[in-house]
């Protein structure tokens, strides 16, 4: 085959009906595909070897970008292009989801080499490989329903030969089968959602599976950053299991590295007017205060503003006191302790930075409003950069490819 040669690079575009397998095991911003459980393995596999700078499937009728994603494994192979996986709807479906993608490309024959594999900022590792060598495509032949999807004709594995209808399903099938359940959508165009076009994607240092860690904007400190999920969740509380899982990963991450540079790191949620989960990690010097002092001012500010901040169990679980869509704050101190209030009206939307930019932690007032903290975007670009590179040795999500 052409491309088992080493003159071969890839092809600059590759058009599938069906999605392939794995891209995205995240989940995507929709919510409405889940390629762990659809997509056919063979595509994958086409697309592994083929290496597409732009690769598109519609067969699921929904509009999705993926982020891009690599083609080789860093250090272990010699750097090539990324490819882009896009995603279409139907032509003229009722929810006026995009079918449409104008994009230029330049033929790879003609482009310079360096130029070629030039890596965009929010690039991911390669979504079909479980680790350097070994990748989720199966040698064996897919089974039967994991390739429903692409079975347009007959399903060779009936011996009556029943015709299959469009959507690859047995036509004595339930006409109504169980579907996941849809994470909830953003109202509007969404700032966090790392797959929208909103997103401020020079600030984000680190993307795992489910989340990914950006900058704060207007942040307490250089060092102030957001754990975010990947896909639109509103709160904790209406996490999946799997992504509380990457959350946690984080936080303890967060918290060995700002040890290390002599810091300690709050953690607090505003589950009130806003409408992606913001978790804010906040360092605060060891030097500028003890965790005790940090818990007084939170309740002593709580107590002046007539806010019931109570304290609740440390290996407590937010989802068993409060239920999805009721409105909260909460804070997590690096001693696992934690502080609820539990929002019923109006609540100070600047309470958690106010209470951290007090003269008793951080003593910067001045900064208790994230807006009067802006910086130049190529501020923002050289922090975000200095941060990727002090991290990167806590980094597991490069284990977790």
């Amino acid at each position: 085959m052409l491309c088992s040669t080493p003159q071969f690079k890839g092809v600059d575009i590759l058009l599938t009906s069906p999605w392939p397998k794995y891209v995205g095991n995240f989940g995507n911003s929709s919510g409405e595909v889940d390629t762990k459980k659809c997509g056919s393995a063979l595509i994958s596999s086409l697309a592994t070897g083929l290496k597409p700078r732009y690769h598109f499937a519609a067969l699921e009728k929904t509009y999705y970008e993926r982020l891009p994603y690599r083609n080789h494994i860093v250090l272990q192979e010699n750097a090539q292009h990324a490819t882009r996986f896009i995603a279409l709807a139907n032509v003229g479906n009722p929810e006026k989801k995009k079918y449409l993608y104008a994009f230029s490309i330049v033929p790879m024959k003609l482009m310079d080499a360096a130029e070629l594999v030039k890596q965009p900022p929010d690039v991911t590792e390669n979504p079909y490989r479980k680790s350097g060598k070994e990748t989720f495509i199966e040698k064996q032949t897919p089974a039967p329903e994991e390739e429903s999807a692409c079975q347009f004709f007959f399903d060779l594995n009936e011996k009556q030969g029943r015709k299959r209808s469009s959507t690859g399903r047995d036509s004595k099938s339930s006409p109504h089968p169980k579907q996941p359940r849809k994470p909830p959508q953003p109202p509007g165009p969404c700032w966090f959602c790392l797959a929208s076009p909103e997103v401020e994607k020079h600030l984000v240092v680190n993307i795992g599976t489910h989340c990914y860690l950006a900058l704060a904007k207007g942040g307490l400190s250089d060092d102030h950053v957001l754990i975010l999920p990947i896909g639109h969740y509103q709160s904790v509380v209406e996490l999946s299991a799997e992504v509380v899982e990457e959350v946690e990963k984080y936080k303890a991450t967060l918290r060995r590295f700002f040890r290390s540079r002599g810091k300690r790191c709050v953690l607090f949620e505003r589950n009130y007017k806003s409408h992606h989960l913001q978790l804010q990690v906040i360092p605060v010097p060891l030097s500028s205060c003890a965790t005790d002092d940090i818990k007084d001012a939170f309740i002593t500010q709580a107590q002046e503003q007539q806010i019931e901040l109570l304290e609740i169990p440390e290996h407590s679980d937010i989802k068993q006191i409060v239920h999805p869509g009721a409105a909260y704050f909460y804070v997590e101190l690096d001693t696992g302790e934690k502080l609820f209030h539990r929002i019923k009206k109006n609540f100070p939307l600047q309470f958690g930075r106010e209470v951290l930019a007090s003269e008793a932690i951080l003593n910067i007032p001045d900064k208790s409003d994230w807006r009067k903290c802006q910086i130049s975007k190529e501020e923002e670009e050289t922090l975000a950069r200095r941060f990727r590179k002090d991290f990167e040795p806590f980094d597991f999500t490069v284990d977790d490819d």
